[in-house]
């Protein structure tokens, strides 16, 4: 978690955006005083892979059970997660279906895992935390959804079938085509309307679907590409890993108002590089 350091600069000129405010926020904010003070930064990229060794079968192992991802739920709203919606979600899509099967026992463990390409699966109190952190408009708290959102990374698609249980219409993002695929494959199933997948380079966004209520990133650069921002609707919120100059990624909230932007700076985290350009 950072402090509140105000000479620590943020990576994005904001200021040239026209008049940012900017506002830095610890996590007990978000949280309460009772919550927990540090969510675990997840491992790097080499570590998750190395996991990829110890194979087990999936097979007869129950993972298909409610009471499985219950607990999961249950050791999320322990670490502090406590929206409904958001836990609801974590309930409803079962996670070790988009894992290796080899990986599947590990599933709905707090760990990040490996899914091919040099990317992972994000860990679920990472995911719970972002996604609780989405639900702090004055809009989304109203509504009671997420509205229009943006992913960018899709990855292996988990993180976007919990957002299809929480936005009205979710556009995902992928510049890796075998992921964008494969991600495709694992979504068919759940056959939501609202989930739009994209191959694309996610430092673009996608303007089609602009402006978008929330955005959501998987993957952190040293700052926040302005095609995110313009696409970013009045009242929305941006969530993201961001690389601190010589103080590892951070997570990073914007907030869009009429005439400015404001930014709270959360904990350290651990996500892989932000990239441009496709790769089939």
């Amino acid at each position: 978690m950072t402090s509140d350091r105000t000479a620590r600069k943020f990576p994005l000129a904001l200021g040239r955006l026209g008049g940012a405010s900017v506002t830095t926020a610890k996590m007990t904010a978000a949280r309460g005083a009772a919550g927990p003070a540090l969510i675990r930064p997840q491992r790097h990229v080499a570590a998750a892979h190395a996991d990829a060794g110890r194979r087990a079968t999936a097979a007869g192992l129950g993972l298909d059970s409610a009471d499985v991802r219950a607990r999961m739920v249950g050791r999320l709203r322990a670490e502090g997660v406590v929206h409904p919606q958001v836990l609801a979600a974590f309930a409803a899509v079962p996670r070790h279906l988009f894992v290796d099967p080899g990986l599947a026992t590990q599933a709905y463990e707090d760990t990040s895992l490996p899914i091919g390409h040099g990317q992972t699966i994000s860990k679920p109190s990472v995911v719970a935390r972002m996604l609780e952190l989405l639900f702090g408009t004055e809009r989304a708290g109203a509504a009671g959804d997420l509205g229009a959102v943006l992913e960018i990374g899709t990855g292996c698609g988990y993180q976007a079938a919990l957002l299809a249980q929480l936005g009205k219409r979710v556009v995902s993002v992928e510049r890796l085509k075998p992921l964008h695929d494969k991600a495709r494959e694992l979504l068919a199933p759940l056959r939501n309307s609202r989930l739009r997948l994209v191959f694309d380079d996610g430092m673009r966004g996608h303007p089609p679907g602009a402006p978008y209520d929330s955005i959501i990133a998987a993957a952190g650069g040293d700052e926040i590409p302005q095609a995110w921002l313009d696409q970013l609707a009045v009242g929305g919120r941006l969530v993201s890993p961001v690389q601190q100059r010589g103080a590892g990624q951070v997570l990073v909230v914007v907030d869009r108002h009429a005439d400015r932007y404001t930014r709270s700076v959360y904990e350290a985290v651990k996500f892989v590089p932000l990239k441009s350009g496709l790769s089939g």
